[in-house]
């Protein structure tokens, strides 16, 4: 379970968890490439009113995403 709760900052496209900070490129209306140090390490979406997190490799858990995704969806909701 995630214990550290993701810090969105939308001005600059990054998330905070923890120590980590990762960059959130956009893909296309609601999916996004999530970055560490510039390597993708998983992408999140928004679907049927649901955040979700998929990671890509090791480097990175789908919790940790998934967490990820509903801070920026939750910081980026018009």
């Amino acid at each position: 379970m995630t214990t550290t709760v993701p810090v969105a900052d939308v001005a600059s496209n990054t998330v905070t968890l923890g120590a980590t900070t990762y960059t959130v490129q956009p893909l296309e209306v609601d999916h996004f490439t999530i970055l560490q140090a510039g390597v993708p390490v998983g992408r999140i979406l928004y679907t049927f009113g649901a955040a979700n997190g998929i990671p890509e490799g090791e480097a990175i858990s789908e919790e940790a995403l998934t967490a990820i995704a509903e801070v920026w969806f939750a910081a980026t909701e018009s």
